[in-house]
C-alpha cells in the first residue's frame, strides 16, 4: 500500500537532498581550498612570477567565493529552522548551490590552468585549462539541460 507524500513530507524530502548535493560539493572546495593555501607556504612560490602567483589568488578566491555559497544553506537552515521558513531557505539555497558549483568549477579549472602553466607552460597550458572548461561546463550544466527533455518526472 502506497502513501502520497505530503507537501511537507516533500520539502523535507528535498531540503534533505539538497544537503546531501552540497555535502559532496563542498568536500570537493574544501580539499581544493586546502591544497591552494599550503601551496602559498612553499619555498617554491615566493620563486613563481607574478602572473603565476595572481591566478594563484585569483583561483583561491574562486574556492572561497564557492565555499562560502555551498555552505550557507546549512547554516541558513540551523539559524531559520524553528521558524516555518524551510521553503524560503530551499529556494535560495538552490541558486547558492548552482552558483556555488559555478565558482567551484571556475576554481577547478583555474587550479588546472596553473598547474599545466608550471607543468608544461604557454599556449599549451591555454589549452588544458580551455578544455578543463568545456569538460565541467558540458557535464555540469549541459548535460543536466540535455536531461530536461528526456523525461517530465517530478521532485
Amino acid at each position: 500500500m502506497s502513501t502520497a507524500e505530503t507537501p511537507a513530507q516533500r520539502l523535507a524530502r528535498n531540503f534533505s537532498e539538497l544537503l546531501q548535493e552540497l555535502r559532496v560539493a563542498q568536500a570537493g572546495v574544501q580539499i581544493l581550498f586546502a591544497f591552494l593555501l599550503a601551496v602559498a607556504f612553499t619555498e617554491a612560490y615566493e620563486e613563481q612570477p607574478f602572473g603565476l602567483r595572481m591566478l594563484h589568488l585569483v583561483t583561491v578566491l574562486l574556492a572561497t567565493v564557492s565555499s562560502a555559497l555551498l555552505i550557507a544553506p546549512a547554516v541558513w537552515h540551523r539559524v531559520l529552522f524553528r521558524q516555518g521558513r524551510r521553503v524560503d531557505i530551499l529556494r535560495r539555497a538552490n541558486l547558492f548551490a548552482l552558483w556555488g558549483v559555478r565558482f567551484l568549477a571556475a576554481a577547478m579549472t583555474c587550479t588546472v590552468l596553473l598547474i599545466a602553466e608550471v607543468a608544461v607552460g604557454g599556449p599549451v597550458a591555454i589549452v588544458i585549462g580551455v578544455v578543463a572548461a568545456l569538460m565541467f561546463a558540458t557535464l555540469w550544466f549541459v548535460f543536466p539541460r540535455l536531461f530536461d527533455h528526456d523525461a517530465g518526472g517530478t521532485d
